[in-house]
């Protein structure tokens, strides 16, 4: 069983809120929460109780709760509002949305992650997303960023603290110029700031939660965990409410972790990563509309034939020693 908490964020699909339950329950948490927004019409209402429904499963050993809300409050309210209410009650969490369906080492590794840094304030998040797929997997379990996704993430309560969905310091030039230096890069400055500048002038945009959780880390200067490997699949992006469906990153498989886990042994960013975080979400909106499709499996077919000579050579080796 897992002793760290679970929290599933779920709304209006029922279908993808079973693919996200069946992996929680194959990880049996002793604990789940359970955060649902309210519908926005009588017709979606019915999806929502369906989605609610299916939480209700739960046949192990588990204490769940549940903060279902009777109106809309849409994304950003509902998010928030909910993470506040389970860091009321723990000290850390792992957190998935209902369209995100993890790798069983999913939850494993956060736990691990969680533990081993639980009292060091430099690390904020643990997230289970690689947008790069695999990164130095051969020699390490994961390495330390500024960027990371939260569609399956884990956290603590010393870290949550800081969220304010405001955002209210991004209007003091002193706070732009000490993000500029800690990203010591411009492109990945600029990324930001972009993204930082169209939620900041619309305090009533009621979707997006997460991009005021990087500015809190950055604004702390903390980093995140990223897993050598990815280690969810992001199932939701079929409509356009996210990615596009034929961007890249909506597309991501989910591989395993290899446990035994190695350990940093020391706390600083990667970043040259970094760089190539931002240019993967880039790369295709910068082609032209004909050419988005024929780049949309490039990582991935480039790490297929990798691994295709990889166990050519063990088995033309194999071949010789034996």
């Amino acid at each position: 069983m897992l002793d760290t908490p679970v929290v599933l964020i779920i709304f209006n699909r029922p279908d993808l809120t079973e693919l996200a339950f069946r992996a929680i329950a194959q990880a049996r948490p002793k604990q789940l929460f359970v955060i649902a927004d309210g519908p926005r019409s009588g017709e979606e209402a019915q999806l929502c109780a369906r989605a609610r429904t299916v939480t209700q499963k739960v046949d192990w050993d588990c204490d769940v709760k549940v903060d279902f809300s009777d109106v809309n409050l849409g994304c950003r309210r509902r998010c928030t509002s909910g993470f506040d209410w389970v860091f009321s009650q723990v000290d850390s969490a792992i957190l998935l949305e209902d369209d995100c369906v993890p790798d069983p080492t999913f939850f494993p590794f956060c736990e691990a992650m969680l533990e081993h840094y639980r009292e060091d304030p430099r690390v904020m998040m643990i997230t289970g997303s690689n947008y790069l797929e695999r990164w130095k997997a051969n020699r390490q379990s994961y390495h330390f960023s500024h960027f990371g996704a939260p569609g399956g993430w884990a956290s603590w309560k010393r870290a949550w603290h800081f969220y304010d969905d405001t955002m209210k310091q991004w209007g003091n030039e002193t706070v732009k110029a000490r993000i500029r230096d800690l990203l010591a890069d411009d492109e990945c400055f600029k990324f930001q700031a972009r993204r930082f500048d169209r939620i900041y002038a619309n305090p009533e945009e009621r979707h997006v939660w997460d991009l005021q959780w990087s500015f809190a880390r950055l604004l702390q200067g903390g980093l995140t965990v990223v897993p050598a490997v990815n280690l969810y699949s992001h199932r939701g992006n079929t409509d356009g409410r996210g990615l596009p469906p034929a961007h890249p990153l909506a597309n991501l498989r989910a591989a395993p972790m290899a446990f035994p886990l190695r350990l940093q042994s020391s706390v600083s960013v990667d970043r040259l990563y970094d760089k190539q975080h931002v240019r993967r979400i880039y790369e295709w909106y910068r082609r032209p509309p004909g050419d988005r499709d024929q780049i949309s499996s490039k990582p991935r077919r480039y790490h297929r034939i990798a691994r295709n000579l990889r166990r050519r050579v063990a088995h033309v080796l194999k071949g010789v020693v034996g």
